[in-house]
């Protein structure tokens, strides 16, 4: 039976691949964006609701929610992707570049799988994952507050995983490594080269493959995972 998706930041790169991802599982999504306009054949798919959302703006999210419930029913899966930066060393950070960035990382979580998980206790199934980053485990000069709201996703997932696991609600971490999403591909190539060079297997990965580890997540066979990070970096982080 198809559920109801509920994907952030869908309308580009890691977002756009997940909700394709869930699309071809025969599933409906609910594709939240803000900024930039999905792709036409998304926005004309029969079981696509795209909707715009501020994911700062607790009120936008509760109607974001009422809208997509009403289309679809109950959200059955929330896919946290949704986020901002604003890099800077930290003794040059404003107080705006730091709120911000925590504002649209880290509180909008809390705010997205409060109201998630309202349905899913009542529903005895649900499954949440949150988009981390491997900056949370391996910090990144001038992503201070970045790397913290980050590593941030992760103990609100692992905490949140204990509150819910007797419901059958699993909750998630994804933490990719450099991806070529547009942010990666408008570095300069000589830095382009460098990440690849650090990575272990020596690439950038593509979109579609962190989307493959969140539908995965996101499934019925990882209904035993819940509180685990999974790492999809190419195997930056490989013990940290």
């Amino acid at each position: 039976m198809p559920r109801n998706v509920f994907v952030t930041g869908g309308a580009t790169g890691i977002g756009q691949a997940v909700v394709r991802a869930f699309l071809d599982s025969g599933d409906r999504v609910t594709l939240c964006y803000r900024s930039s306009q999905p792709p036409e054949d998304l926005l004309q798919h029969e079981r696509v609701a795209a909707i715009k959302l501020d994911v700062t703006s607790s009120a936008e999210i509760d109607a974001a929610f009422a809208e997509s419930e009403e289309r679809f029913g109950p959200v059955a899966v929330l896919v946290v992707n949704a986020g901002a930066t604003a890099d800077g060393l930290m003794l040059r950070m404003s107080d705006n570049a730091w709120n911000t960035t925590i504002e649209t990382n880290l509180t909008a979580s809390f705010h997205l799988t409060k109201r998630a998980t309202a349905t899913m206790v009542r529903q005895r199934y649900g499954r949440i994952i949150l988009v981390s980053s491997v900056v949370a485990f391996t910090g990144s000069a001038g992503q201070v507050n970045y790397a913290a709201s980050k590593a941030g996703m992760v103990g609100l997932a692992r905490s949140l995983a204990r509150e819910l696991a007797t419901r059958s609600i699993t909750v998630n971490v994804v933490a990719p490594g450099a991806v070529a999403t547009e942010m990666v591909l408008s570095l300069p190539d000589a830095r382009q080269a460098a990440i690849a060079k650090e990575t272990p297997m020596g690439r950038i990965a593509e979109a579609k493959e962190i989307a493959s580890a969140i539908a995965f997540l996101g499934s019925d066979s990882a209904s035993f995972i819940t509180g685990a990070v999974l790492a999809v970096d190419g195997g930056l982080s490989m013990g940290l």
